[in-house]
């Protein structure tokens, strides 16, 4: 009987360890996420899973150009998976087709190069946004299919849970998100 017991006391040891190391991972560095819909279409697409660094931007700043999963507005009850395109301080404009960063016509070779991006009811057509010092301006690389700071404005900081890191299902997709940079940026 007392081998029973010991046999039993390790695995209650063992299991309570593994939840607490799940535990720890799962708030504070890495979550899983299922891409939802069509929005990030041709990079990223519905049922795709990836993996969230948490950690990153705790201990630096989200770039312009990164894939980050973030509280959606404006109940802030589910999770939304978009590109950063503006950064704090940066000023953003949606001219015939094409958004404009500071002044300057925004390149993104990450996308079909007849891409065209339409105002939202937040950001109409001329219309200049200067971000807050905590504001991220986030859209959707399927333009013509997704809900983003063009119809509910930029979002804070503080709503951002992390970078998307890696795919990892389906198996044919697994590898490690890049990094994209601007041309012109």
């Amino acid at each position: 009987m007392s081998q029973l017991r010991s046999f039993l006391f390790e695995v209650l040891q063992t299991v309570a360890l593994a939840l607490g190391i799940f535990a720890i991972v799962y708030l504070f560095l890495l979550q899983p996420h299922q891409v939802r819909g069509h929005s990030m279409d041709p990079n990223f697409y519905d049922g795709e899973y990836l993996l969230t660094d948490k950690l990153s931007y705790r201990i630096g700043e989200p770039k312009r150009g990164d894939v980050v999963v973030f509280a959606a507005p404006p109940t802030r009850n589910e999770d939304f998976i978009k590109r950063i395109v503006g950064l704090p301080g940066d000023t953003i404009a949606i001219r015939a087709g094409k958004v404009w960063l500071n002044e300057k016509e925004l390149k993104e070779n990450y996308l079909p190069e007849t891409t065209m991006t339409f105002a939202g009811p937040f950001l109409s057509e001329e219309k200049i946004l200067t971000l807050a010092k905590d504001e991220y301006f986030m859209l959707g690389d399927n333009r013509g299919h997704s809900s983003d700071s063009r119809f509910w404005g930029p979002i804070k900081k503080e709503d951002i849970v992390g970078r998307a890191w890696i795919v990892y299902w389906p198996p044919s997709k697994i590898g490690i998100i890049p990094r994209v940079s601007f041309a012109n940026f």
